[in-house]
């Protein structure tokens, strides 16, 4: 207001409101360029959500093939453990047999028992020692079954804390979404109402300069006419009071369109710093689901070692058979797997 009372003329006044008019369509031009490059941006992010989900659900799948695994695992030691025991069983019956059947010949063996006393020596020192064997065998079963329960709750607990992980970042991501939607669906319809705005600002405008141009034309009139009427010269000075008034009234308009011009150019410069914020945000979840392959290796190769270690458990029975074909070592041989 202060700029346009400086000037003298209306026609100067109406030359600064288009000059300002001009500055103002190229600003929006340039805010039309930011929001299409935001718009691009946020195609981008959302392409990358969508990678992201996909590279969830195969871990989902691997997860889920690891347990099938792992059960398959339990259900071989549950297996064994039973094949153990009924070996164990039938090693006990049989001895027990044996005792009975020794006891019962005993009256008849007496005359033969010295004949046969370095026979009895060697079975019993052969007895010993598979007796030996199945201990060792029996405790070194134990000691892999802990380890394995060990590792398998260590693993349970590494893949509860990681769903827990996907878990809070699905959601994030979604609340993330949800705002960025928000946002952009109130800066669309804080756009369509500036150029609506903007389109009867125009209409006035045009109207204005059609009024001037009347105006104008009714003014040299007047100068030819100034001598001849006083009437014709009072009504228009009624009519340039209305002109200065209306011209007030825009003014006052162009100052609240300013306000909101700045106040979009906050909320612009708001989006932004929440955009630096949510790429900080992706950059954090890379690293983690980077944590979590790594997780899904190292655990590919401990199942990897286990399968190993099985291998070698079921390739020990085979090493520890005995030379001997006697009754003895027949009971005490280990099944083949």
């Amino acid at each position: 207001m202060q700029s346009l009372n400086k000037l003298c003329t209306p026609e100067e006044k109406l030359d600064a409101l288009l000059k300002k008019y001009a500055e103002l369509l190229e600003e929006r031009r340039g805010e039309q360029k930011q929001l299409r490059f935001l718009q691009k941006k946020q195609g981008h992010m959302g392409k990358e959500r969508d990678q992201l989900q996909y590279e969830h659900s195969r871990a989902i799948l691997a997860h889920s093939k690891l347990e099938g695994l792992c059960k398959e695992l339990q259900r071989h030691n549950k297996t064994l453990k039973e094949e153990t025991l009924a070996r164990c069983r039938e090693d006990e019956e049989k001895r027990r047999e044996i005792t009975t059947h020794f006891q019962s010949t005993l009256t008849d063996i007496q005359a033969q028992i010295e004949q046969h006393s370095n026979r009895n020596n060697k079975l019993c020192s052969e007895n010993t020692n598979l007796a030996d064997k199945l201990k060792h065998i029996i405790s070194q079963y134990e000691q892999r079954e802990e380890s394995l329960e060990k590792i398998f709750k260590h693993h349970d607990l590494q893949q509860k804390l990681s769903d827990t992980k996907l878990e809070q970042a699905n959601a994030q991501l979604q609340e993330a979404e949800e705002k960025h939607k928000r946002e952009k669906e109130y800066l669309l319809r804080e756009a369509i109402d500036k150029t609506k705005k903007c389109y009867t600002l125009k209409e006035q405008e045009l109207q204005l300069k059609k009024k001037l141009a009347l105006y104008s034309q009714k003014f040299e009139e007047f100068q030819t006419t100034l001598s001849k009427s006083n009437d014709v010269y009072a009504s228009f000075k009624n009519e340039m009071e209305k002109m200065t008034k209306k011209m007030k009234k825009l003014d006052k308009e162009s100052n609240v369109w300013k306000t909101r011009f700045e106040s979009t150019n906050k909320a612009l410069s708001e989006m932004i710093e929440e955009r630096t914020v949510k790429e900080n945000e992706y950059e954090m979840f890379v690293v983690k689901i980077d944590k979590l392959e790594r997780l899904c290796r190292a655990l590919q190769d401990e199942r990897k070692i286990l399968y190993s270690k099985i291998k070698g458990i079921r390739q020990t029975p085979d090493a520890t058979e005995g030379t001997p074909k006697d009754e003895t070592q027949e009971v005490a041989t280990e099944p083949s797997p």
